[in-house]
């Protein structure tokens, strides 16, 4: 039966169909092969609500809605002027100020398409004009981007906390210093290739105007300064928190910066649930076939195949994140997480790990895939804006796909980067 469903799920992924449906028809055949003992018509829509019935995953829209409003607030201009302040006088300021930013944009939506398209669109022109290639800056920018899942908020996090029953507030607190090693690698890459080409050196401020740029970017600071430090902190939940990021946004637009009107709310809103409803439509479809593979064994079969294949717990993490890093390249990172979540997280407790630092580890791993050719959604984004083709920017982003590989690995196999805050708090 397993065989059936693979099958005839990796052909409706060939013939294009899109990814929730090739989910929801993968599983409504599963139901269907395993024959008149289950009900089609009343387990679908049961295992579908099932998916979606999990209160921490109201997160999701809300912090998708916070970032929409910081984007049309303006919030995003003060961030990347402050981020060339703090890139310096250094070679390849501008590719630094880009990574930067995207450390910054991090802690506000946790989005790496959304990092990709609000960065890419003001900085990827003023590298191009300052002398920059044009696919270096769509690199440095897709590459970036994928800082903004690791370090909290992150909509993956929340997906993975909720499916597994972890602690988000604990994944939240073992992201950033992932997501602090990650940006650090790039940086060292960027500087190398900056200093072979001899790209041009950034601002050079004086402390006065470090202080205007860093009075200007205290108000879009204080967002994840507050939401980070009430989930922390155990004052709100990640849903609660997430509610509170839009309501900061909303306030900021409106009264303080003054940037928003209430025409802009109906297309940031639209936005929002086109994005929403995608999510949670390949999260209610994979419910039905998570739910097929569960009551088949198959999480159980995958198990014994790995440890079958060696006893070695760091050889079977290598298995593990290799699949993840495949499987990521040809699937939605969503779907990915959520099929191989319940297949490989059982695996990953048995051979020691840690929910939480596993959690990191799988989140890292799917998020590369946004970045690699030949479905990464980044990359599309910075094409569209640097108006290169998919072929220069596949090839300009290697060097940068390697050091992001090597920050998966260093996270993996040593704990104490994903464990060391959430030991602190508590988690």
């Amino acid at each position: 039966m397993f065989v059936s469903v693979a099958i005839i799920f990796f052909a409706l992924l060939v013939l294009g169909v899109p990814i929730g449906f090739t989910l929801g028809l993968a599983g409504l055949s599963g139901l269907y092969l395993m024959g008149s003992g289950v009900s089609l018509f009343s387990m679908a829509p049961l295992q579908y609500f099932s998916g979606l019935n999990m209160f921490t995953l109201m997160a999701m829209p809300f912090f998708i809605l916070a970032g929409e409003l910081m984007n049309k607030g303006g919030i995003t201009v003060r961030l990347v002027h402050f981020a060339k302040i703090l890139a310096g006088n250094v070679r390849g300021g501008l590719a630094h100020a880009n990574i930067i930013a995207s450390i910054f944009f991090a802690g506000m939506t946790g989005a790496a398409v959304s990092d990709t398209a609000a960065i890419g669109t003001m900085l990827i022109p003023a590298m191009v004009d300052d002398g920059y290639d044009a696919d270096f800056s769509a690199a440095v920018t897709a590459a970036s981007s994928i800082i903004g899942p690791t370090i909290p908020p992150s909509n993956m996090m929340v997906i993975y906390g909720s499916l597994m029953n972890v602690s988000i507030a604990g994944l939240f607190a073992a992201g950033f210093l992932p997501g602090l090693v990650l940006a650090g690698l790039l940086m060292l890459i960027t500087t190398a290739i900056s200093i072979k080409r001899g790209y041009p050196k950034g601002l050079k401020t004086t402390f006065k105007e470090k202080l205007v740029g860093f009075r200007n970017a205290i108000i879009p600071l204080l967002m994840p300064v507050i939401i980070l430090g009430g989930i922390l902190s155990g004052i709100f939940t990640p849903t609660e928190a997430a509610a509170i990021a839009v309501l900061y946004a909303l306030v900021i637009g409106f009264f303080v910066l003054k940037t928003l009107s209430v025409k802009d709310l109906a297309p940031m809103l639209v936005k929002t649930a086109r994005i929403t409803g995608v999510v949670f439509l390949i999260i209610g479809a994979a419910g039905i076939l998570s739910w097929v593979l569960a009551i088949n064994q198959v999480p159980q079969a995958i198990a014994a195949f790995l440890l079958a294949t060696t006893g070695n717990p760091k050889l079977i993490l290598l298995l593990i994140i290799l699949l993840m890093l495949v499987v990521g390249m040809f699937m939605d990172i969503a779907a990915a997480l959520i099929i191989l979540g319940p297949i490989l997280h059982p695996i990953a407790v048995g051979i020691g790990m840690d929910p939480i630092h596993f959690g990191i580890v799988m989140v890292l791993s799917l998020n590369i895939a946004l970045m690699t050719p030949p479905v990464g959604a980044c990359l599309f984004v910075a094409c569209s804006i640097s108006k290169i083709t998919l072929a220069q920017l596949s090839k300009a982003i290697w060097p940068y796909i390697i050091m992001e590989v090597a920050a998966l690995f260093l996270v993996a196999y040593i704990p104490e980067i994903s464990l060391f805050l959430p030991r602190l708090l508590g988690f």
